[in-house]
């Protein structure tokens, strides 16, 4: 490999990219912050190509130009994308056309979310650089030492990839793995909503009635203020506050008072007057509005049993295939699979030949999971003979 360039100016960024034009597959991370803002704040984009690296600084250099590349015909490989896909649509206004994801890749080859760290020593026994993992990227001049570890994360992707279809190839998942990874594309080009981010609050989702509601309305208010303001939501209104406002249902700034979570910004001037106009909304939202999608982790009664013991065997699935339990299914998919919903996962492609159909032989009553004589479990076609009489 050549020194890395670094790329500091507009003019040269338009030579690295005349250079990227034909190249078939290009390496990519990013090093960003967003400890206090809503959107990320790129501090860093590396390339990688044949034997070259690029280092380019984005406080430099205009990104949107390198939309052109990721709109080619190459195919961008990058570790671990969702973050880097949704800094790329911000900075670029797009996504790739074809991505590699090397840790999902190494997900249906049965690791478990491997840092590239770890996927770089076992596959080359190269030990990669730590000591500016958790760095300032915002600083300038950077250092030696971080342009070697941001260097160091596009060097191997490349290869990594070359060896990650060798084996996918050869275990007929590589179609398995590219779905995946037009899906990883397909949610970043979802844009986010305010009027589910109270699905992110992990308190709001045991509430009822009215406090449902309230927390949807209020939870919404926030998003939209967090983007406004660039800020992460939680610096707006902390979770904690969003839920006891549910609760309480305060309609007037003075009953604002004892709020727990609320400082004294919240209980004056427009924050508070927004806030009681958020719990009004709420209030006057008609449930159905709020309750239509049947996807607030709520199954019938009666399948609720399942859940544990087909996770069980999703689990020993998945080790004796040699691929990631996540990837497989989560127990997200198996809940969405068991209530209906019509965007399940387990209900499309390979996951519902591997998984799916399967889970509904056994909720149908056609099929059964039974304990082996090893002690693992086993689904079987149902005999229809009770033991007991």
């Amino acid at each position: 490999m050549t020194s890395p360039k670094p790329i500091t100016n507009n003019n040269a960024f338009g030579e690295l990219l005349e250079q990227l034009r034909d190249e078939p597959v290009v390496a990519l991370d990013t090093e960003f912050h967003r400890e206090r803002t809503y959107f990320p704040k790129v501090a860093l984009l590396q390339l990688a190509w044949r034997d070259q690296v690029a280092i380019v600084d984005p406080l430099a250099v205009d990104l949107e130009p390198f939309a052109d590349i990721l709109d080619s015909d190459a195919t961008i490989v990058i570790h671990a994308s969702s973050q880097d896909l949704e800094v790329l649509a911000r900075s670029c206004g797009t996504t790739p056309r074809n991505l590699f994801d090397t840790q999902v890749a190494a997900g249906f080859l049965g690791m478990s979310n491997p840092s590239l760290a770890s996927l770089v020593e076992a596959h080359f026994g190269v030990h990669l650089p730590k000591a500016s993992r958790l760095t300032d990227w915002l600083q300038r001049p950077l250092s030696n030492a971080q342009l070697t570890y941001a260097a160091s994360d596009v060097l191997y992707l490349i290869e990594l990839r070359e060896r990650e279809i060798a084996e996918l190839d050869s275990r007929g998942r590589l179609p398995w793995a590219e779905d995946e990874f037009q899906s990883l594309l397909n949610k970043v080009q979802v844009s986010r909503t305010p009027e589910t981010a109270w699905r992110k609050i992990k308190e709001a989702k045991h509430l009822r009635g009215k406090a449902r509601d309230i927390a949807r309305s209020v939870a919404a208010w926030r998003e939209r203020r967090a983007i406004e303001s660039d800020q992460p939501a939680r610096f707006v209104l902390p979770d904690l506050a969003v839920v006891a406002i549910a609760q309480k249902a305060p309609t007037t700034p003075s009953e604002l008072a004892n709020i727990r979570g609320l400082d004294e910004r919240h209980r004056r001037g427009d924050y508070a007057i927004e806030i009681t106009a958020a719990v009004r909304e709420g209030q006057e939202t008609p449930i159905e509005v709020t309750r239509r999608p049947v996807s607030n982790g709520e199954i019938s009664k009666e399948l609720r049993p399942a859940v544990a013991l087909v996770s069980s065997w999703i689990s020993q699935l998945a080790h004796d295939e040699g691929i990631d339990t996540a990837i497989l299914a989560t127990r997200s998919d198996l809940e969405a699979l068991l209530r209906g919903d019509e965007d399940a996962r387990l209900a499309f492609g390979w996951r519902a030949e591997m998984v799916g159909e399967p889970i509904r032989r056994l909720i149908s009553g056609q099929a059964s999971l039974a304990f082996g004589q090893n002690g693992r479990l086993a689904l079987e076609e149902r005999s229809g003979r009770p033991v007991l009489h």
